[in-house]
């Protein structure tokens, strides 16, 4: 009942919503525009309210759109893999998406990271960078350094040196734009499809220190790689006619905790999504699940099951470059310890 707990949740609040938008009725055009269009065109349409409608604007023609006219608001987030999305899961959307005309550019400007996330006994740094091209293609990588905490401390009490305080995990991504949302002129999703490498550096010589303790419990080799699938569909008018995004995936991974704990020799499907609404043109709000599976076995009080991981956001959109975000966590065990109560900020800027 708890595996299937938080991906229910995502399911019935994405039947709620195309429920709402079934009843919906749209301008002409409307109904093909991307996600980012629709947020532009709404703060557009605020502003012209807003403006005085003067007699030289009303006969300025309108002016040619330039490249740095392109940069759309900078959504999504960065995950802490490395990718496209929120906080724990991706979202089909890519970052620094081009929305006018620049699609054949090879590439757009980079957007860039840094992560804190405290777990409890724990600590989790995370540098991100990802590029995106000819808005199909993005490449991402990040490094995780996380600080073991009261796990390095319990090893010690057993008697034993773990050499290492902190472990090191290097991801690289690799994700691709398989369907434009709205394609068609029909009300479909952007479907994104991902391949991410990961390497652990430090894992392994934790577990020789231990006599190879881990192999016990279902350690394989400190290297892995996941497989992604995720759609995200935007509903422009939902939340008393704000936008919502949706995003449901599937990943199949032989990750313990990401891989910061290492890899098995199994790989396992599961389901991770986000609700993400907009209330203003500058505040984001936003809620994750990411259901885990156990590799492992357990080992004394060192390494326990991964439970499901449950976020709450908030995101401060200050410009059309820099976003601030922070985090509230329902991380469930982390090897020795509880991190229920985690909190973490992300301070992400798009070039």
């Amino acid at each position: 009942m708890k595996t299937y707990h938080g991906a229910m949740i995502v399911a019935l609040l994405a039947g709620l919503a195309g429920f709402l938008q079934a009843g919906q009725t749209a301008a002409p055009g409307e109904d093909n525009k991307t996600w980012l269009a629709a947020l532009d065109d709404g703060a557009a349409k605020e502003a012209a309210a807003a403006a005085p409608a003067t007699a030289e604007a009303q006969a300025s023609p309108a002016k040619e759109a330039k490249a740095g006219d392109c940069k759309g608001v900078p959504l999504p987030f960065h995950c802490i893999e490395g990718y496209s999305g929120g906080a724990i899961t991706p979202m089909a959307y890519l970052c620094n998406y081009c929305n006018c005309g620049c699609g054949g550019k090879h590439m757009t400007a980079p957007a860039v990271s840094y992560s804190y996330v405290n777990l409890s006994t724990k600590h989790l740094h995370t540098f991100a960078v990802t590029q995106t091209f000819w808005n199909r293609i993005e490449l991402g990588y990040a490094m995780n350094q996380l600080w073991l905490g009261s796990l390095y401390d319990d090893v010690r009490k057993a008697g034993l040196d773990p050499v290492r305080e902190d472990v090191i995990l290097h991801n690289f991504n690799v994700r691709g734009k398989l369907l434009e949302e709205n394609s068609f002129g029909l009300p479909l999703p952007a479907i994104t499809a991902g391949v991410h490498f990961k390497y652990n550096y430090g894992i392994e010589d934790i577990n020789r220190r231990l006599n190879r303790a881990f192999d016990t419990i279902g350690y394989s080799k400190n290297y892995g790689v996941d497989y992604t699938l995720t759609a995200t569909k935007m509903f422009p008018t939902l939340a008393f006619g704000r936008p919502v995004i949706l995003t449901g995936g599937l990943r199949f991974s032989e990750a313990a905790q990401l891989g910061l704990l290492g890899f098995g020799d199994t790989y396992r499907p599961s389901f991770e999504g986000s609700v993400v609404c907009l209330p203003t043109d500058w505040l984001a709000l936003g809620y994750e699940f990411r259901q885990k599976r156990n590799p492992y076995g357990e080992l004394s009080s060192l390494i326990g099951a991964e439970d499901n991981w449950h976020a709450l956001s908030v995101s401060v959109i200050a410009s059309k470059h820099l976003t601030i975000t922070a985090v509230a966590g329902l991380f469930g065990n982390i090897a020795n310890a509880n991190a229920d109560n985690s909190w973490g900020i992300q301070l992400k800027y798009e070039f």
